[in-house]
């Protein structure tokens, strides 16, 4: 897919943009309010340009771009970006005094998270630097509700207005130990490297395990912090750049009789069995349709039982499809490894639906799943089809967490 077809598809959402030469190598890494609108500015023959930007644009063969939940969040993935893969272009990066940078003060006991323009060799990690100081000050406002952390200089001896509003867990008046809260300064660390997907998955195994514990007061805590994560990265689904070029490998690697270009995904969500939930999005052409995403109470599962839930949800979807003679997707994925994928297709095997391809991707190794086959797929994991797939999947598990807690506030009401 060239250039100008990639500019098609580009959406008018936030998010970060990724410039490649033909050999693949990132040239230039920018953020946007608007992707469709700034990375189509580059192409316009009639905006004035540099010679550093005739330059780069000679060179550039290649499009990748991440959708984020926001552009404060689009600054901080840039950084993160900039950071790992070092692009050519990227000069205005090279003078740090000029930016602002992100200080967690890891030489304190209880660290903050500040703004600075100076680096110093204090034991503090720094992140950046940041290209806009006003967005980097919402987004630290943001990170505020996410994460807690103290804002005081030295720790007093009674609490103060931000703990009082939420924005801060209280360590003066000790109301959080020193390892609970350093567990949250590393979940920040996490969000900082940009590995939002690596976050919401630990987060969710630490809310199920606090559950099982029958610690549900912890349960409720991490709950929040990951329904605030994931209501500003409520847009954020997929690497959509280069959509052809996957559709075409999920293809041929799956071996799929059409291109996938109507996918269909599901997962459930469960603390202790109770008000259970299922969710199934829909992605067409490589972009989700919201209006044709499902969510389903568990009504027939009692107790903890996610194959059995997974069943449920998988049979009263393509039930209705075929009692109302709408159309298949082009590909089933599920969220679990085998024993998930096998009960998925049991049912489509009951209903006669046995043809329509189905996969399951584990959470814990990250690995891709076919009937047929005991061991998972040889994909590497810095592949864009596995990307692709991760972040639909994670936008199952975000639907499904989404709807178990509107289902839990209820039934605490």
């Amino acid at each position: 897919m060239g250039i100008k077809e990639k500019l098609k598809d580009i959406p008018r959402l936030p998010g970060v943009y990724i410039m490649k030469d033909a050999s693949g190598e990132t040239l230039y890494i920018g953020k946007a309010k608007d992707l469709s609108k700034r990375v189509s500015g580059y192409f316009q023959g009639s905006r004035p340009k540099t010679a550093r930007h005739i330059a780069l644009l000679e060179k550039v063969k290649d499009l990748d771009y991440v959708i984020t939940g926001s552009e404060e969040e689009a600054l901080i993935y840039e950084a993160s970006l900039i950071k790992e893969r070092k692009p050519k272009y990227n000069v205005e990066l090279k003078d740090d005094k000029s930016f602002p940078f992100l200080k967690l003060t890891l030489n304190e006991e209880f660290p903050r998270l500040i703004i600075t323009r100076k680096k110093a060799d204090d034991g503090s990690v720094y992140f950046g630097p940041y290209t806009k100081p006003r967005l980097l000050r919402n987004a630290v406002s943001i990170l505020k509700n996410i994460f807690p952390l103290r804002t005081c200089r030295k720790i007093p001896g009674e609490s103060c207005l931000a703990y009082h509003i939420g924005q801060c867990l209280g360590p003066c008046v000790k109301r959080i130990d020193k390892k609970l809260y350093n567990e949250i300064v590393k979940q920040l660390i996490l969000f900082l490297e940009g590995k939002k997907t690596r976050l919401i998955r630990e987060l969710t195994d630490k809310m199920k395990e606090a559950a099982d514990e029958k610690n549900f007061e912890q349960a409720a805590v991490i709950r929040n912090r990951l329904s605030a994560l994931l209501e500003v990265s409520d847009r954020k689904t997929a690497d959509y750049s280069s959509w052809g070029n996957v559709a075409l490998k999920l293809k041929k690697i799956l071996k799929l009789p059409e291109l996938p270009l109507r996918i269909e995904a599901f997962d459930v969500s469960n603390i202790s069995g109770k008000e259970a939930a299922g969710s199934m999005v829909y992605f067409n052409n490589g972009l989700p349709d919201k209006s044709n995403y499902r969510k389903f109470r568990i009504k027939n599962v009692k107790g903890i039982d996610d194959y059995a839930m997974m069943k449920e949800i998988v049979r009263r979807r393509y039930k209705r499809l075929k009692e109302e003679n709408k159309a298949f997707p082009d590909l089933i994925i599920i969220d679990g490894g085998k024993g998930h994928l096998g009960a998925a297709y049991e049912e489509l095997l009951g209903l006669n639906l046995s043809h329509i391809p189905v996969i399951g991707i584990a959470k814990q190794e990250e690995k891709i799943y076919t009937l047929g086959s005991c061991e998972p797929l040889d994909i590497n994991r810095d592949s864009e089809m596995l990307h692709f797939i991760q972040s639909i999947r994670d936008e199952a598990h975000r639907f499904a967490l989404k709807y178990h807690h509107t289902l839990r506030r209820k039934f605490t009401l």
